[in-house]
């Protein structure tokens, strides 16, 4: 019980906070396609170390397809940084790093002895904002009333991320976490691209060019592999 208190923080400080950082240097294209990673880390680690279970050919294939799609889906002429190559290296460190930890912290779930259900997620988040509001207070130029000076559309965004980033997503992945294969987990980094594709084209005016559609249906192709994979073996 000793090792779970670590883990309230590694997804949603550590890892979600290497991602803050990192989308300061890098543009939110490129971190999504740095996102593809999760699925390698989580079946890499899962094969190597935590479940010693190699994914099935059809799950990797299924992931190569996946990766393919995330890359279609971004745009790829859009991802150049304007910081230069330091500031591309800083932030692709930071991303890559935090999937890195979100999936040690994903495949440590079902292992440890925590809270069951909403009460498990809700300490998460309750410990991991507060370590996180601690160190932004350290490290940023901000006070706890910075966000009153926050604009309408920043604390809309806030506050859908509350609702459903954290208490429906965040909450579901976490009993997934506990009760599904890591392989199926893996999943949901390729779906999340294709849904703020469409909520950006609904909601924020961004084009949905035929790249992005083609993008999209090889990335669900890459989730379909997967699950059938899993079911194969």
């Amino acid at each position: 019980m000793a090792f779970s208190r670590y883990h309230w923080v590694l997804l949603l400080t550590i890892s979600n906070g290497c991602l803050s950082v990192g989308l300061q240097y890098i543009p939110s294209g490129m971190a999504a396609l740095l996102g593809g990673l999760l699925p390698v880390y989580l079946l890499t680690l899962n094969w190597v170390s935590f479940g010693r279970k190699r994914p099935s050919n059809l799950a990797l294939a299924g992931l190569l397809v996946g990766l393919f799609g995330i890359y279609l889906l971004v745009k790829p002429d859009k991802l150049e940084s304007t910081g230069g190559l330091d500031a591309k290296l800083i932030g692709t460190g930071f991303v890559a790093f935090g999937n890195f930890i979100w999936a040690i912290g994903t495949l440590l779930s079902p292992r440890l002895s925590l809270p069951s259900g909403a009460i498990s997620s809700g300490i998460q988040m309750i410990v991991g904002g507060f370590a996180t509001l601690l160190l932004s207070l350290l490290l940023e130029p901000v006070t706890p009333w910075s966000i009153l000076d926050a604009p309408p559309k920043a604390i809309g965004s806030m506050i859908y991320l509350i609702i459903f980033g954290s208490i429906i997503g965040f909450s579901s992945y976490s009993w997934l976490a506990r009760n599904a294969p890591p392989q199926l987990l893996a999943t949901y980094a390729f779906v999340n691209p294709v849904v703020a594709m469409l909520l950006g084209t609904l909601f924020a005016g961004e084009i949905f060019s035929s790249q992005s559609l083609l993008g999209a249906i090889v990335a669900v192709i890459g989730v379909v592999l997967i699950t059938l994979g899993r079911k194969s073996k």
